[in-house]
This record gives structure tokens, sequence and C-alpha cells, in this order.
């Protein structure tokens, strides 16, 4: 008798512990993904950027931010980090998937707050796990740090409407500061939160805080206006190389599966699909039967957080024609606002169904919670596999590239990078003594002087080691690779990733012709 109430006590016990221990576990399982082979790949192109960034001086780092597309915040934070933890591959992604584990932590706060412990829990496991989340918060760039600020202002925003205490609007108003300190997309975020504070005071009609609200906004503005006019000159010459002519349907669609599904997915079941919308329905639209005390923000407008944050966000990149495959980081903190959702959807059909399996009807509910779950976390592992091992997922191999062009050079040879800011990232792995040619010069469009840059190059050498890469942007009538192949012979073309080598012989640097027998 004992020991049966000893081994009812103690399962009771394990299930309350276990049931808090959760959130945890999907901390710790973000950061395991996110830390795991994180130093394994080279350095890309932009990642190479960042690191040249960073190792000028602070007064040469700012100038050189201005000509950038991104504002300093992120370089900043890094080259202090950096300055902790060294410049290897590992180090410099380690800051990404440092804020990539908060973002997460973050998506449990948010859910808990908006809806309840489980909720968030949820929440904290489907972020964890998206592959879109996992590779910026592997990558020495700041869109993980951009999410984190996302997730961060707006649960400072729910705990303020909440709370009413003024340390989280300040929070509120020092996290917008430092996102539009981080990325020129994060507006979207701000439009989302306006919103809704626009919803909640409609409601509340509580003007005090209407005004506490515009001057934690005019805080932000006075914070960033030092930036401003860079921003402005920035973003007004910001062009984009080249435009996705996909139909709309479309867009949303591969938006929707890289918010749900992850950025790796191979190949989404139809029913799976039919179930992640049934379950971010419910969590959209079906009120909670459970008692809870009067809280100063209603039901429904915790239901429409995570509906603005994804709507105006998706809905404004779409509408400021946004849509590039290179684009999409942009929307990386509208991912939690999706995970919310599915995650409200799968607790609301677990709390509505029971254990009992007699009752079919009873138990429903909690089988399509049971057999979506299974989907998404066999559609994540798959992600998580490729990520890992598929080529097809893998950065820019300029660690390979150095080697073998190391392991090739000759007295005489050449490097010619087009385009030409790939030198970043390229003399991070190469030591070699051969000379090196960014063309075109500058922001390229003179076609005669690039043919005339070429021309020099090939006069001077035997042979040249021709490294392609975002070459459109700055020859997109494809100069270079044009005369070195009127001028020069193709002796081979090896791809590292998407960097593709061609090795050239200089025709006139071959000598006369010699009979095979004297």
């Amino acid at each position: 008798m004992i020991s049966l109430w000893l081994s009812a006590l103690w399962r009771a016990w394990l299930k309350a512990r276990a049931y808090r221990l959760l959130p945890l576990a999907a901390i710790l399982l973000a950061a395991l993904l996110r830390f795991h082979a994180l130093g394994a790949q080279s350095l890309w192109n932009d990642e190479g950027n960042t690191l040249r960034l960073i190792q000028r001086a602070l007064p040469e780092l700012l100038s050189a931010a201005s000509r950038d597309i991104h504002p300093p915040l992120y370089y900043l934070l890094l080259k202090a980090w950096s300055a902790l933890t060294g410049e290897s591959e590992f180090a410099l992604r380690a800051f990404s998937a440092l804020s990539g584990i908060l973002s997460v932590a973050c998506a449990y706060a948010l859910g808990a707050a908006l809806f309840a412990r489980g909720v968030g829990t949820l929440t904290a496991f489907l972020c964890a796990l998206n592959t879109f989340s996992l590779y910026y918060s592997q990558e020495a760039r700041m869109y993980a740090f951009l999410a984190l600020m996302a997730a961060l202002s707006m649960l400072c925003l729910v705990k303020w409407l909440e709370s009413r205490r003024g340390l989280w609007l300040l929070a509120l108003a020092l996290c917008n500061a430092a996102g539009l300190y981080t990325h020129y997309a994060y507006p979207l975020n701000l439009a989302a939160q306006g919103a809704l504070f626009l919803l909640w005071i409609a409601a509340k009609r509580e003007w005090r805080a209407l005004g506490l609200y515009l001057s934690a906004n005019a805080l932000t503005v006075a914070l960033f206006l030092p930036q401003l006019p860079t921003a402005l000159k920035q973003l007004s010459g910001w062009s984009q190389a080249s435009r996705e002519a996909l139909p709309l349907v479309e867009q949303v669609g591969v938006i929707g599966a890289w918010l749900l599904y992850g950025s790796t997915f191979s190949r989404l079941n139809q029913a799976l699909i039919i179930l992640t919308l049934l379950s971010m329905a419910l969590g959209a639209t079906v009120g909670d039967w459970l008692r809870r005390p009067a809280t100063a923000t209603p039901l429904w407008w915790r239901r429409a957080v995570p509906i603005a944050w994804l709507l105006i966000g998706v809905g404004a990149f779409l509408a400021f024609d946004l849509y590039r495959t290179e684009n999409l980081k942009f929307l990386l903190p509208m991912q939690i606002a999706a995970a919310l959702l599915i995650g409200r959807g799968l607790w609301l059909l677990w709390e509505l169904g029971t254990a009992n399996l007699v009752s079919l009807p009873e138990a429903m509910p909690r089988l399509i919670a049971l057999l979506l779950g299974y989907g998404l976390l066999s559609t994540a592992s798959q992600g998580i596999t490729a990520l890992y091992n598929d080529s097809a997922y893998a950065r820019s191999d300029y660690r390979g590239l150095a080697a073998y062009i190391a392991r090739q050079a000759r007295q005489g040879d050449a490097v010619l990078l087009n385009a030409p800011n790939q030198i970043e990232v390229f003399t991070y792995y190469y030591k070699g003594d051969l000379p090196l040619y960014g063309v075109p010069e500058g922001l390229g469009g003179d076609d005669a002087r690039t043919q005339r840059q070429v021309e020099a190059i090939l006069a001077a050498h035997r042979r040249v080691f021709a490294i392609f890469w975002g070459e459109a942007e700055r020859d997109p009538r494809r100069i270079v690779e044009q005369v070195l192949g009127e001028r020069a012979f193709e002796i081979d073309t090896t791809w590292f990733g998407d960097v593709r080598l061609v090795r050239y012989a200089v025709i006139g640097a071959l000598g006369p012709p010699r009979p095979i027998k004297a």
C-alpha cells in the first residue's frame, strides 16, 4: 500500500516537475542545434564583409558602415564580442547563435504571457527546430539579432500593457531603437506594434497610456535621429540586381512554408499543411475556456498579437515589392508569430481532448494534436539533417577555394575576383603571394574601363584564376568573362558551393608552338 502511494506521489511530482522543465529543454535544444558544427563551413561573402568591418578601428568602422546598406549596431556589438572570443568561424558566428537561443527564450516568454506556459513551451520548441531560424543563427550577420530585438520588444509591449510598469515601457523604447540600429527592415515590427496598440487603446480608452506610448516612441525616434540621414541615403541608393517573377500566390506559399516548416524542407504532405492551418485557425480564433484572473489585456487582443505581427509584417514585405529569396531573412521575426499561432492551436487541441481512448470523440482532439506534432517533428528532423549535410544548403566554400588555388599556384599566376568585394572573405583564407585583382573597380558600370583592366591583367600574367560570385550586380553585361574568353584559353571550371572558379591560360604567354619531334 505504501509503495503504491509512493509510486503515485513520484509520478505526480515528476509530471509537475517535467512540465516545468520543458521550457528549459526547448532552450537547451536550441543551444545544441545552434552550436552544432558552427564553425564547420567556410565564411561566405557577406560574413567576410562583416569580419573586415569589425577589424577596423571604431571611427573607420562607423565610416564604412555608413557606406553599407546596414546600420552599425550589430557590427559594434560583434566587434566587442570578437575582442573576447577571437575571429574564428565559430567565434564570429557564436554571437548569432546566442541571439537565436535568446529568441527561443523570448518566444517562450511571449507564449506564456499571452496565453499559457504550455503555449510558450510549444512555441519555444517550434522556434528551436525551425531551420529558417537555425540557419541565420549560424551566420555572422545581423538577422538572428534582428529577430531577438523584435521578439524582446513585442514582449515588452505585452508586459507593459499588462502591468503598466514604466520599466517595461522604457525597455520597449530602447529595444525598438536597437532594432532600428540593427536592420532597416525593423519598421515591419514597429508597424505591427502600432496597430496592436491602436486596437488596445480603442477598446480601453485609457488616454494616459496613449501619451506614454507616444513618449516612448518619441524616445525611440530621438535615439535613432543621428542615424536617420545616413539611413535615408542608404535606402534611396539601394538597388536589387534581380527580380523574381513569381505570382503573388506562389510568393505567399514560399513565405508561409519557410515560416511554418523552415527553409530546408523537401516535400510537404498535404495532410500536414491542412492540420497546420487548422491549428493556426484554432490559435487565432478560439477562446480560452480555462478560468483565469482578470487581465488588462483581453483575450481577443492577445490572440491578435501573433496575427497582426504575422500579417502586417508579411503584407508590408509584399506591398513594398521586397520579395526575393535573399530577402526572406527580413521576415525572420515573423517566424515567432507563426509559431505562437501553431503552438496555441496545439495546446487548445490537447486541452480540449482527453486520454480516454474508449470514447473516440473525447480523444480525437489529442490524437489530432499528436498527429500534427509528429508531422512537424518529422519535417523539422528531415530539414535539420539537410541543413547540416546537403550541399544545396551549404555556404560558399571560400576555404576550399583558397586551399585549391594555393596548391595550384605557379609563378606568374594571378587571382581575379569578380565581383571585387569577394576579396574580404578570400583573404581571410588565402595567405599566398599571388597578386589579387578586384574587377570591376568601384561600383562598376564603365565597361570600357573594365575591359582595359582585364586586358592589363592578362598582359602581365601567364595564368589567371578567375573567381565569379555575384558578378551580375557589378558587371551585368559580363565584360570580365567576355574579355577573358576572347583573350585567354579556359582550362577548366570548378564550383565551390555557389562560387565558380575558372582557370585561364593567357594565349599570348604560351610561346611559339614546338614540334612533337625535333
